[in-house]
């Protein structure tokens, strides 16, 4: 059995379960300072490994063609199980949700931040409502 630690508990996962994994779009930018994440990104282990897609200065470019191909090979393996941590460039985040819904077709999931409970919740996203 893993033990997979977070904000201090512990979260029990049988050999057999296949954890969902978390794609962060984008890495979070550290503190000059500390060197630490601006962002703790803690809370969102317990949805899955987490997987950043692109380093936090990747932009989207005038010709978007190689970076669609880019996510697309980063997404081959996501399935409606997973989620979607959508940090980043806009434009990026916006490619991410088309590709997933389109590999997905239209049922994929993302991580939204509550500042009050200091957590993630899901959402689930059904865009042909089937």
């Amino acid at each position: 059995m893993k033990i997979l630690k977070y904000n201090n508990k512990q979260h029990y996962v049988d050999d057999a379960t296949t954890l969902s994994k978390v794609y962060l779009v984008q890495e979070i930018p550290t503190d000059r300072e500390t060197g630490k994440p601006k962002f703790d990104l803690t809370p969102a282990i317990k949805y899955g490994e987490i997987k950043t897609m692109f380093p936090k200065l990747k932009q989207m470019q005038f010709s978007p063609g190689p970076l669609i191909i880019e996510i697309k090979n980063s997404l081959k393996d996501f399935t409606s199980d997973d989620y979607l941590l959508l940090y980043g460039d806009p434009a990026l985040i916006g490619v991410v949700c088309a590709v997933a819904s389109d590999v997905t077709n239209g049922r994929f999931k993302l991580l939204k931040w509550d500042r009050i409970q200091a957590s993630y919740f899901p959402i689930e996203i059904n865009l042909f409502n089937k």
